[in-house]
């Protein structure tokens, strides 16, 4: 009897210290990085090209999982409703994450209640591009082109709550031009090939949907939304320069893990994200398919700049009536 008291008596004292040591080991299997789009956008070429050094850098392989659909909510909320482990990553972006709960009024997810922020890792520059058929060649030839044939011009978007039709519908707010939208379901793919056939004129989208088809000569680009020029497009000027101020976006991603995450495993994956997106390498692929590097510098001044953010668009996205489809 006595050894078996003695028995019961030492698993107590140690499964706290067993417990301890368990949680310190993360991560002992791998780690699922949600993105909440379909391959071939701007989601998936940035996380494709962080997860080998992830991989490498917390010794776990990181699976990446493609969860597409209704403009990233369906991954958000696989993301938001994942176990708080930190075995569930979410590669969000300024449209899930700070747009579409002011555009998308079911959405059963709110990111500032269900997740955690835990690092900024890029900004992706926007870019005006064009069917390669069409005259104008620069923001202020199309302003002019659009007021003389009014409602004449389409442009595309990825859907009416997207920030690539925000994007539009500030400078066709500010320009006073008359076009009409047309919306697709998606960006990178359906938009940019409906661009192509000739179906619209012009669009808003990130520069990795785009370069491809722009150095291939199948489309052209007018202005890049970022504030300054970008590497890969050092030629085309930004949106400041053609005289829209106002027009200054990038499709800013980061990663974000489900709230209840502890604190030592968010810290964890923000010291990772620091290495990763220091490395080499990894930089001059993401500049050379025009992605710029932006770290974070602590969690919680992420946390505020997804505030911030989310106030901005939401902002823009009442402003102008904009719905789901």
């Amino acid at each position: 009897m006595a050894k078996l008291e003695l028995t019961v008596w030492s698993a107590l004292v140690l499964c706290p210290a067993l417990a301890l040591a368990q949680g310190s080991a993360y991560p002992s299997r791998p780690v699922h990085m949600i993105i909440p789009f379909a391959p071939g956008g701007a989601s998936d070429f940035v996380g494709r090209i962080i997860q080998p050094k992830m991989s490498e850098l917390l010794g776990q392989q990181v699976v990446i999982e493609n969860r597409g659909g209704s403009s990233g909510n369906i991954g958000m909320e696989a993301a938001a409703k994942a176990e708080p482990d930190g075995y569930t990553v979410f590669l969000g972006n300024i449209g899930t994450i700070a747009i579409n709960a002011a555009v998308f009024r079911s959405l059963s997810i709110k990111p500032a209640r269900d997740f955690i922020a835990v690092s900024e890792v890029v900004d992706v520059p926007g870019v005006l591009i064009a069917n390669k058929e069409f005259a104008p060649n620069t923001v202020k030839e199309l302003v002019a082109y659009a007021r003389a044939n009014p409602g004449k011009l389409n442009y595309g978007s990825p859907g009416s709550g997207s920030q690539n039709r925000l994007e539009m519908e500030l400078l066709r707010r500010a320009a006073e031009m008359d076009m009409v939208h047309i919306p697709y379901k998606g960006g990178a793919g359906p938009a940019v090939t409906a661009l192509i056939a000739g179906e619209t004129q012009i669009m808003f989208t990130t520069a990795p949907s785009a370069l491809g088809f722009v150095h291939g000569g199948r489309l052209k680009v007018l202005a890049v939304t970022s504030a300054k020029r970008i590497a890969a497009l050092p030629d085309v000027p930004t949106m400041v320069e053609s005289g829209f101020p106002r027009s200054v976006s990038g499709s800013w991603q980061g990663i974000f893990v489900p709230k209840g995450t502890r604190r030592e495993t968010v810290d964890r994956l923000f010291a990772v994200a620091q290495q990763v997106m220091k490395v080499p390498d990894v930089v001059d692929r993401l500049e050379k398919g025009g992605v710029d590097v932006v770290l974070s510098a602590s969690p919680e001044a992420f946390a505020d700049f997804v505030a911030s953010e989310t106030e901005r668009w939401g902002g823009v996205a009442r402003e102008v009536g904009a719905t789901v489809d």
